[in-house]
């Protein structure tokens, strides 16, 4: 069989004009690449995602194994392109590795691009939602859990209740149901709490924020919702997506901090 080059000379599009963001997920990961498309407008915005290895049981010893492996996940993000922001998606690796660790490992592949992580997500959230006093819901064992805890506490806000639903695997954190995720949101709700944290980018929590909001007249704000509501604030995206939470009319400062 003979090949040869075609006399058809090919035309092209002129390059991706939409935002990119990248997602750095665990390779367990079930949830985020499932919530980021149902909050980030496609129309307007893609999601390029990329794996760093990971094996469980989710404790902190495992998870504090991936700091080395960051840099290298971020240089697999779509090499050659400027990308508006990239999220490293793991809520407890993120608090034992620390939040500028991680960016500084996502800078020395990609210097420059704003890092988000859903801890810190979740602090500029509180922060805007202006709120203080939170409780708090995880799917982890309690040794992942109290490191969690002190983070939010070290960050000055006052947590009301703290429970954890006690899971070692994140993969079977991907399949507690919907109810469960409401039940234990309302079990640590107090007259103190002015919003609630569900923690863990694993936990499908999505679709419950809306419910718990209206049954509690209170915000709430997840791993993945914040994750993704800043990461189109760093892209200058004007998207309110609906029934994932009252977090989606609030705007970061102009610089992006808080």
């Amino acid at each position: 069989m003979n090949v040869s080059i075609s006399s058809v000379l090919p035309q092209f599009d002129p390059p991706e004009a939409r935002r990119k963001l990248g997602l750095i997920a665990l390779a367990t990961d079930l949830t985020t690449e499932r919530d980021f498309p149902r909050i980030v407008p496609l129309d307007k915005a893609v999601v390029y995602g990329t794996r760093v290895a990971f094996e469980n049981p989710t404790t902190p010893e495992n998870l504090r194994k991936m700091g080395p492996l960051i840099s290298a996940a971020a240089d697999l993000l779509v090499p050659g392109e400027v990308l508006d922001a990239i999220c490293y998606s793991c809520t407890a690796a993120s608090v034992v590795i620390g939040d500028e660790e991680v960016a500084a490992a996502v800078h020395a592949s990609r210097p420059g691009v704003p890092v988000v992580t859903p801890t810190g997500a979740a602090l500029k959230a509180f922060a805007v939602l202006g709120v203080n006093r939170v409780s708090v819901v995880t799917p982890y064992l309690v040794e992942t859990s109290m490191p969690m805890a002190d983070y939010f506490i070290r960050s000055g806000l006052e947590l009301q209740a703290f429970n954890c639903l006690g899971q070692a695997d994140d993969r079977v954190m991907a399949r507690i149901s919907q109810q469960t995720i409401i039940d234990a949101a309302i079990e640590v709700d107090t007259p103190a709490t002015e919003a609630f944290f569900l923690s863990c980018t694993g936990l499908p929590a999505l679709d419950a924020i809306a419910e718990i909001e209206q049954r509690t007249g209170k915000p709430v704000v997840s791993s993945n919702q914040a994750s993704a509501w800043e990461m189109m604030q760093h892209s200058g995206l004007n998207h309110v997506p609906k029934g994932y939470g009252k977090l989606f009319s609030c705007s970061l400062p102009a610089s992006g901090s808080v």
